[in-house]
């Protein structure tokens, strides 16, 4: 065990550039002593091959074992970072840029009007609601309130058919677990005992009687990480106990589905289930909520495809699939045999990836075009009405509505644009800007630009890279490569705050649509998958390569970024190729690949990992890259800060500390090996923004001190190679 790691910081002394004269390099020396981590013996066998896992004990999140260690890697990472000289300088910034109103797209429900917003730095969002133009918002759910320190948050929202009821979740310190409590929309009054040990759910209304949601059972063990997967959908019907409540699906030994969730239709007469072992794949099945005893009726049997409703005219159904269709399409069939060899096209699949949303009478396919949004408005007999004009290049959401409403309110945004909401006239096809942030931002004075360049094995990847304009490439620019590559999500551009204030230091952000992804449909999903899971490590490293070939940065100047299973992206990248980056930053990751499925929910990750339990080959592989187990004994690796949350319970924090745990044992360099763990916290959705500013100024500073600032770059007039 590795006790003390002597720090060489090389610290830059920035004289201003004007002068012509040159800076000086001032070394200092540091110590940086980590807690001692115990080893134990324990041993697992796969397939005749012996496993060590030294750190299991760190798997016991309820042991005081566990919390004194937790503890004691807390003090010495923050004892660190409040050394760092401009860190205050950071979280100072990143507090005066967040400190402005943010408003969502309002929607409405039953007589009201409803709309989120911010003042600017309340930890959480409040909704707000109005019943005419005009009129002086009121304020209808303030989760602020709920706890003090603000670490209880709003999961989730539903209002019944006519808008006199609210269900909505909350979420305690970060935690998936959710309760559910009912409001009187009118009165604002709590109408019955709240709903506990609710996970991964919806809720469903059907009409104002009652409403559908899911959960798993409570698990025996710690109910932040014992196993759960068989989950189930629920009916409650209003005035009765929840332990009366009613179990729709699920439930069955022989059969067990990891998430299963109801969809009602608009119009109320049927019920849609959807049930899946992974996420990747779902069964689907219909209830006709007019027939009180109305048995399941069958329209998928199998996981072969990911289906689900958008709308329905009757019984007529529109279902978004793609089931031989890799980039989705729309199809309609009756619910009197709604199998799928009874499908017609009504959408047809195209070259690039659909995501259609309704309203007003007609649907929105928005289509992802190299990751960024293009829309078509079509009428209900399939009839393309117009290409809707759209106020850039970039992302748009909120293409939904009720189908009586004449107007809807979407928002558009891109790296360098905070995002703008705009009211679409529906039948006029007209945009007009609704609300634009007031935020001490200049789009203007940045540009973003999308590349593509050559992965590995030649397969062409487009990055978004953006920055202040007139940047020199002269690889001496801090930059951080961001990347996710799985479980088919898209990496479309977005405004942030915090990649705001790392741009106007002079930062760059690349962000490449890496496979696994979804940006082009199925087949780049799948080519990211299992034992094709290297192509998106080799994907991110190609990214970093052109970045420094480029001259955009260099190895000094590059650091990695990514959360969850961005977080096995970096572990994997890092232990991979270590000399590539100056800085690793693994948030919340999935980093022991041979246990990941043994923990919660995590079994329903198999279609996009494979586990060690499937056969030899998919064990191999995973052991291949995992990154717990392929930290080096003897190699210099980046300065690395790892981030999670004690009550993180999607993917559980002992992945984060056993990485901690190798990499300190084992780390030859100078540079330091750290873990941030927030407290009271989970898997990132719902953390108060006091927290995520805290978070942030501790990730940037940590970043730009170990790629040789001694102060912030926008302070100095050039790049000092540390």
């Amino acid at each position: 065990m590795k006790k003390i790691l002597c720090l060489l910081s090389t610290i830059a002394l920035i004289v201003s550039c004007t002068n012509d004269k040159k800076a000086k390099n001032n070394k200092q020396e540091s110590a940086v002593v980590y807690p001692e981590t115990k080893k134990v013996d324990t041993v697992d066998t796969y397939f005749d091959t012996q496993v060590k896992d030294p750190y299991r004990w760190l798997e016991d999140d309820r042991s005081k074992e566990t919390e004194a260690w937790v503890t004691k890697q807390n003090e010495v990472t923050f004892e660190y970072l409040k050394s760092i000289p401009f860190r205050n300088d950071l979280k100072d910034r990143l507090s005066a840029l967040w400190n402005y109103e943010k408003i969502s797209a309002p929607f409405k429900e039953g007589d009201y009007t409803y709309f989120y917003k911010n003042d600017g730095l309340q930890n959480q969002y409040v909704l707000y609601r109005f019943k005419n133009e005009g009129d002086e918002p009121e304020v209808f759910l303030d989760p602020n309130t709920f706890s003090e320190d603000g670490t209880t948050s709003l999961g989730g929202a539903s209002f019944s058919k006519d808008g006199s009821l609210l269900a909505y979740s909350i979420s305690e310190g970060g935690s998936d677990w959710r309760k559910i409590i009912i409001k009187n929309t009118e009165t604002k009054e709590v109408i019955e005992d709240t709903l506990i040990d609710v996970k991964f759910s919806g809720m469903a209304w059907k009409g104002n009687e009652g409403f559908y949601y899911s959960s798993y059972d409570k698990p025996k063990g710690s109910e932040l990480s014992a196993k759960t997967d068989q989950h189930k959908l629920y009916y409650h019907k209003l005035g009765t106990a929840q332990k009366d409540d009613q179990l729709v699906f699920g439930g069955t030994p022989e059969e067990k589905h990891r998430y299963v969730n109801g969809q009602v239709t608009e119009d109320n007469m049927y019920l849609l289930i959807s049930a899946s072992i992974s996420t990747s794949g779902n069964k689907l099945f219909l209830k006709d909520l007019s027939k009180p005893n109305s048995k399941l009726v069958t329209i998928l049997d199998h996981t072969d495809s990911d289906t689900y409703l958008i709308d329905n005219v009757g019984s007529k159904l529109y279902l978004v699939t793609n089931l031989n269709a890799p980039n989705q399409k729309i199809v309609t069939v009756d619910t009197s045999n709604p199998s799928s060899d009874q499908w017609t096209d009504f959408i047809a699949e195209t070259e690039n990836v659909l995501s259609p949303g309704k309203g007003g009478g007609y649907f929105f396919a928005e289509y992802m075009v190299d990751a960024l949004s293009k829309v078509r408005q079509y009428d209900y007999d399939g009839t393309l009405v117009r290409e809707v004009a759209l106020p850039g290049k970039g992302s748009v959401s909120g293409f939904n509505s009720k189908k009586e409403e004449k107007t809807l309110y979407y928002s558009f945004t891109n790296y360098n644009t905070p995002g703008n909401i705009y009211t679409y006239d529906i039948e006029k096809g007209t945009s007009k800007l609704y609300k634009k942030p007031s935020i001490d931002f200049n789009p203007s004075e940045y540009e973003s630009t999308q590349v593509f360049y050559n992965s590995k094995d030649g397969t062409k990847i487009p990055m978004m890279i953006t920055h202040k304009k007139g940047i020199e490439l002269n690889g001496k620019n801090p930059t951080i490569l961001y990347g996710y590559g799985g479980f088919n999500i898209s990496l479309t551009p977005s405004f942030s705050i915090t990649n705001a204030v790392w741009m106007e230091q002079g930062g760059i952000l690349a962000v490449p649509n890496l496979r696994g992804g979804g940006e082009y449909g199925k087949k780049w999903h799948d080519a990211g998958t299992k034992t094709k899971k290297q192509n998106v490590f080799d994907d991110f490293i190609a990214a970093a390569e052109y970045l420094i070939s480029s001259k955009y940065t260099s190895n000094d100047y590059l650091a990695i970024r990514g959360g969850s299973n961005g977080g096995l992206l970096v572990g994997a990248t890092m232990t991979q190729r270590p000399e590539l980056m100056k800085v690793a930053l693994p948030a919340v990751g999935v980093l022991d690949m041979l246990r990941y499925h043994t923990f919660t929910a995590g079994a329903g990750w198999a279609y996009d990992y494979g586990t060690a339990q499937d056969n030899k080959e998919m064990f191999e592989y995973l052991k291949g890259y995992s990154p717990v187990h392929n930290v080096k004994e003897g190699v210099s690796y980046p300065a690395t800060l790892i981030t999670t949350g004690d009550h993180d319970d999607r993917v559980v924090p002992a992945h984060s500390f056993k990485f901690a745990a190798e990499l300190q044992d084992k780390h030859a360099g100078a540079s330091p090996v750290l873990i941030r763990i927030e407290t009271n916290a989970g898997h990132g959705a719902g953390t108060p923004v006091a927290k995520t500013i805290e978070q942030y100024a501790d990730i940037f500073s940590f970043t730009l001190y170990n790629m040789g600032f001694e102060v912030l770059p926008e302070k100095a007039n050039t790049n000092v190679k540390g």
